[in-house]
């Protein structure tokens, strides 16, 4: 897990309760470590190369800015999928510094030289990840990569929290689903919306495509 903010936090906490085996990296070792503790499950925290060694699965959430120093400080990632849950948002504002051409999730690509990147957990607040049901249905997280295998993998991450997981195509997919987290930010913090309470979820009829459904 790069990152002890709000996400890192949330994923960090459902994830061990599902039986992951965590490491958390942080620019605050000791934050990371006190984290750590209270996940419990041999959970360990420290740097961002400390969280990196043995980690199969890295789960980038962090804030924009710290993103590609955080990347380069972590590295290097030696075929190691990376989860971005990033938006390409300046802090305090909900419009993207990049989009329609590229997108966040491409640049962390480049930067991360040798990683497996899928695009996922952007476009849902870090609270909702408590419960993952609204009414009827769960909520859907999409995710996007160019790699089969680290897609497959991530899929599986998300159903295991209760998620309904949504292959959304390649990577360069990320160009619509950056906006997504743009719009959940406008939801909330421009419309009201308890951030609890909302989650995006897509609606269908007939069965799912195959390897689509929940």
């Amino acid at each position: 897990m790069i990152g002890t903010g709000d996400m890192a936090v949330a994923l960090a906490a459902r994830l061990a309760g599902k039986g992951y085996t965590l490491a958390l990296g942080s620019s605050n070792p000791g934050r990371a470590r006190r984290i750590a503790r209270t996940l419990g499950r041999g959970a360990v925290g420290g740097s961002y190369r400390r969280a990196l060694q043995g980690s199969e699965i890295v789960v980038l959430a962090t804030d924009w800015e710290r993103v590609e120093r955080a990347l380069a400080k972590a590295g290097p990632f030696e075929g190691r999928i990376v989860v971005d849950c990033s938006n390409p948002q300046p802090r305090g504002r909900r419009d993207l510094a990049v989009g329609h051409l590229t997108s966040g999730a491409e640049m962390i690509a480049k930067w991360a030289s040798g990683a497996r990147v899928v695009k996922a957990f952007n476009s849902i607040y870090a609270v909702a990840l408590e419960d993952p049901d609204f009414g009827a249905q769960a909520a859907t997280i999409f995710y996007c990569g160019d790699d089969a295998t680290a897609k497959s993998r991530v899929g599986r991450l998300i159903r295991a929290l209760g998620f309904e997981a949504m292959d959304a195509g390649p990577l360069e997919v990320a160009r619509y689903l950056e906006p997504m987290g743009a719009l959940m930010s406008q939801l909330v913090r421009g419309q009201g919306w308890p951030p609890r309470d909302v989650a995006f979820g897509l609606l269908r009829r007939g069965p799912a495509a195959s390897g689509q459904g929940p």
